[in-house]
Formats: C-alpha cells, sequence, structure tokens
C-alpha cells in the first residue's frame, strides 16, 4: 500500500446491505494452527485488548489477514462490514468496530440534509451488527461547512435520537469518530475531545460514545492522558498512529505509547486499542508486532 493512502479514499462509498452477508468466494484453504494461536496467546499481557484496522493492511486479503493478526495475537479487526464478517468468524476473530452504514467522512449526521440516507443505513445495519454478535457501530459528525458548534450538536442530536432507541434495543453502540482537522480532515467538526463529549453528554445514553483516536487529538490538542483520564466514561475505542506522518509508533514519532496505554488501563477500560497506522516498513506484519508490543503493557 503506497503511503499516501488515505482513509477516506478507502472508507468512500462502503456501504453494506443485508445481501453482502453472504461469504466471499476464492479465499485459501489456509488455516491457523492451534499451537500458534496459544503461542501469541501467552505472547501478550492481557492488560490490553489488541485490533488493527482493516484498511492499513488492505493488500491482504481478508483471510489471510485474519490468519496473520491471529498469530500476532491480534484478537479483533477495526472497520470491517457486513461481507467479511464470516471470514472473522471462521478464525474467532471480532469486529470490534463495525462499518458499512456510514455515507462517508465528511456527509455526517451535523447536517440534516444527510439524516434520511444515515437513518436508514443505520436502521438496517444496526440489527445486523447486533444479528452477528458485534457490539461497536462508527458514526461520523462530517464537515463543518459553515455550521457553528451549536448548530453540529443540535443536528446531531435531532438525527442520533431517532437512532438511540433502535441501537438499545439491540445492545449497540454508535461510536463517532475524533478525527482532526488540521491535516487530514480539514474542516471535521467532532475534532476536539470536548465536542464529542458535549455531544454525548446532550444524548445522555450509554450507547453513544466516541472512538478516541490518539494519533488525530495528539494532532488537534495533545494533553492526550489528561483528555482519556478525564473522559474515559465517554470512550468506547480507540485508534493509534504515530506523530506525526500516521506510520509506525516506534521512538521516531513523539507519542509515549506505553505511557498512553498505562493510563488507558489505569481507567478500567476493557474495550479494544486497534492499530491504525500505515506502514512504512516493507514488511508491514514486523511493523504491526512490534506495535502490539510496544501496547502490550
Amino acid at each position: 500500500m503506497s503511503t499516501n493512502l488515505n482513509r477516506r479514499s478507502v472508507i468512500k462509498g462502503i456501504l453494506a446491505g443485508t445481501a453482502a452477508m453472504s461469504i466471499p468466494t476464492g479465499f485459501s484453504a489456509l488455516a491457523m494452527p492451534k499451537n500458534e494461536t496459544d503461542m501469541a496467546s501467552n505472547f501478550l499481557k492481557g492488560n490490553i485488548n489488541h485490533s488493527v484496522a482493516r484498511w492499513c493492511f488492505n493488500d491482504f486479503d481478508i483471510e489471510n489477514l485474519c490468519i496473520e493478526v491471529k498469530k500476532i495475537g491480534i484478537t479483533g479487526i477495526d472497520l470491517v462490514g457486513p461481507k467479511d464478517w464470516p471470514t472473522l468468524k471462521k478464525y474467532d476473530l471480532v469486529s470490534t468496530m463495525c462499518n458499512g452504514a456510514e455515507i462517508n467522512l465528511v456527509d455526517g449526521f451535523n447536517d440534516v440534509k444527510f439524516h434520511e440516507t444515515l437513518i436508514k443505513n443505520y436502521t438496517e445495519m444496526i440489527p445486523l451488527v447486533a444479528k452477528a454478535g458485534y457490539k461497536n457501530l462508527i458514526c461520523f459528525s462530517g464537515s463543518r461547512r459553515g455550521i457553528t458548534d451549536e448548530e453540529g450538536w443540535n443536528n446531531c442530536v435531532i438525527g442520533l435520537q431517532k437512532l438511540i432507541p433502535l441501537a438499545e434495543k439491540h445492545n449497540v453502540t454508535l461510536v463517532m469518530e475524533l478525527l482532526n482537522s488540521k491535516i487530514d480532515h480539514k474542516d471535521y467538526q467532532c475534532d476536539k475531545t470536548y465536542w464529542g463529549v458535549e455531544l454525548a453528554k446532550r444524548l445522555n445514553s450509554e450507547n453513544f460514545k466516541l472512538l478516541y483516536d490518539i494519533y488525530h487529538m495528539q494532532i488537534d490538542e495533545g494533553d492526550v492522558i489528561r483528555n482519556i483520564n478525564e473522559n474515559h466514561h465517554y470512550i468506547a475505542h480507540f485508534h493509534t498512529a504515530g506523530v506525526p506522518g500516521r506510520n509506525e509508533i516506534d521512538e521516531t514519532q513523539e507519542l509515549n505509547y506505553p505511557a498512553i496505554m498505562r493510563a488507558i488501563a489505569k481507567t478500567g477500560y476493557k474495550g479494544f486499542v486497534g492499530q491504525e497506522f500505515i506502514p512504512k516498513n516493507p514488511n508491514k506484519l514486523v511493523s504491526l508486532k512490534q506495535a502490539i508490543t510496544i501496547c502490550d503493557i
């Protein structure tokens, strides 16, 4: 994968309907030996539940990615829709952050003109997530386009309140991602922790929470550990990447990921931390294993 590949171009246009529930054909017959799975589990300390973002490893087909991440001890894959859920189940992996109901990253709940489409998409997807036994379904504020904070909050509440009862019924959590608006997602509205937390307070439901992307929030606000400590009740999921550049989370970048992981664990968080970096190393699995080792405090 080219390092200039961005998530917007990968996710844009992905809508997974009921018809996508069939298992894709053409997968290899590779299987994960049980002893390798056991070795991977023993390698990890168990204080952090590890996952990886599918789009960062798109040059692996889904079956081979499942095989490889199992060897590392990863138990979930982020940003996977219904068509690939059967393959994850085959390898006893979890779709830790489901997607497929969003329009894209820029047309979101902060603008009422997108509500009809979004409500239809999420109304169809929420029961599918629950039926598959999964929990988290991603959503986005969308770009500002001149919308004030107050208008954005109000519009998000109007749209999301129509879905919260269904989410509560099916025990699915709608998870809005915090994205930086400085570098990667210009004009995105939910670009600070306070913005997402205020929306969560207004919705006042355990079935709406935030995806705290450490990379994005380091760029737009910093003070990562304090913000996690003060707002962890509103966070359902975490993403990582190196700053600057969104590459490996090793010593070449500025964040102290072991300290951040210790802070997350100290809050009592039991969800997943998803690796969402774009490896520079041609051997991407080496970088992924190193990232898991760094975060496995």
